[in-house]
């Protein structure tokens, strides 16, 4: 059984303890790695990245207006676009969670329990057999998003969690509080250790959620785990401000976990979007900025051998928004409308379509059979949602 080991600081923490929590943060990332991916219906498919636009975003200012997100545009010519996309619960928790379930969850917006439907990282670790260092969530969403990790289900759980990185969080300089997790302490360089303490104190100690199994700490493992905590904290990460910098970070870090650990199955859930209510003009330059990154992401992805034919993406809001401005020259959601329960996904793979368009509708909620079904080959049949057939070349 896995178990969780979250100590925060106190006065007795010293910087070598921080170190050994640098080195060893993330303990499922010692477990045994290259748990295999089982045939599928898309047997050369071996990672893949789903993106939650969690914040609420319009088809009107991404498919309908193309020179806001060319980038996007340019995964949607690798793949496949469906414009017609229907969403059920209109609170941003539920319907993200709704994303990685694949059930209609009733979660309101406020709500910060976790669901009782497994999510498609607990399935994958369990059904699967992915490893937990296959598994990871970069969230934006905050307190919130953390719990997309795992539910609550009897069946599932903790013990099957993805690890969870709150760029954020951990990347906030006004944060005063250091991290300690998992392991013996370990001797580290000088310069290791001096840059671990200089940023220590930027860490909020519940933004980093990891899984511990009962296998040794494997040494090779440990120290990319120690140089990924030492990029990121010395990195331009923690520099990233302005509307929407929360979702930068969360696609940042997204981009350098796929491109040290290579996770399996990778979720990035993001919120900056919901700056709409104050202001349109905001909301539109957070989906600019999130377009610049999600293009970062991919050149990384194209650029990468062992990535570039073996990785999916999947790229969706959660919902809408209204379809008419609010008195704040923003936009709510909340009016019912085609414009709040009509959203759009781009996905591109190996298996996938190039360069098409599929104008049928399908659910937000299909998302997660899909994926679930490119690693094992089967059907999730306690699910709502169905698997997207047309992705298929």
């Amino acid at each position: 059984m896995s178990t969780r080991v979250m100590q925060r600081f106190d006065g007795s923490l010293t910087r070598r303890s921080f170190v050994r929590s640098g080195c060893l943060a993330a303990g499922a990332l010692l477990a045994p790695r290259g748990a295999p991916c089982l045939p599928g219906f898309g047997p050369r498919t071996e990672h893949v990245v789903i993106v939650a636009f969690a914040g609420g975003v319009r088809t009107k200012e991404v498919l309908d207006t193309p020179a806001n997100v060319p980038n996007l545009m340019r995964i949607a010519r690798a793949g496949t676009t469906f414009p017609n996309v229907r969403c059920e619960n209109l609170g941003h928790y539920g319907a993200a969670l709704s994303i990685f379930t694949g059930n209609i969850e009733v979660m309101g917006i406020r709500d910060d329990e976790r669901g009782r439907n497994p999510t498609v990282f607990e399935r994958l670790r369990k059904d699967v057999g992915l490893s937990p260092s296959d598994v990871w969530l970069s969230t934006a969403s905050g307190a919130q998003g953390r719990l997309f990790a795992h539910s609550d289900h009897p069946a599932y759980g903790a013990e099957f969690a993805a690890n969870v990185l709150d760029g954020d969080g951990i990347f906030n300089v006004e944060f005063a509080r250091v991290l300690e997790s998992f392991g013996k302490p370990r001797p580290d360089t000088p310069h290791d250790e001096a840059v671990l303490e200089r940023f220590g104190r930027a860490i909020d100690p519940t933004a980093l959620v990891t899984e511990r199994g009962d296998a040794p700490p494997d040494a090779e493992e440990a120290r990319r785990v120690a140089r990924f905590v030492v990029e990121e904290l010395s990195g331009t990460t923690t520099r990233l401000t302005g509307p929407g910098a929360g979702d930068a970070k969360a696609i940042r870090v997204a981009k350098n976990i796929l491109r040290l650990f290579r996770p399996k199955v990778l979720g990035i859930t993001l919120q900056g979007h919901d700056i709409a209510h104050g202001s349109f003009n905001g909301y539109v330059e957070v989906i600019r900025r999130n377009d610049a990154e999600l293009g970062a992401l991919w050149d990384a992805i194209r650029a990468d051998e062992e990535l570039r034919d073996k990785t999916a993406i999947f790229v969706l809001p959660e919902f809408g928004r209204d379809a008419d401005l609010n008195e704040r020259n923003g936009l709510d959601h909340g009016d019912d409308s085609d414009a709040m329960r009509k959203v759009f996904l781009i996905a591109a793979g190996p298996e996938f379509r190039s360069n098409r368009i599929v104008r049928r509708d399908i659910r937000t909620i299909d998302v997660c059979p899909t994926v679930y079904r490119l690693f094992s080959g089967k059907p999730l049949r306690d699910v709502a949602g169905k698997p997207i057939g047309d992705l298929l070349a």
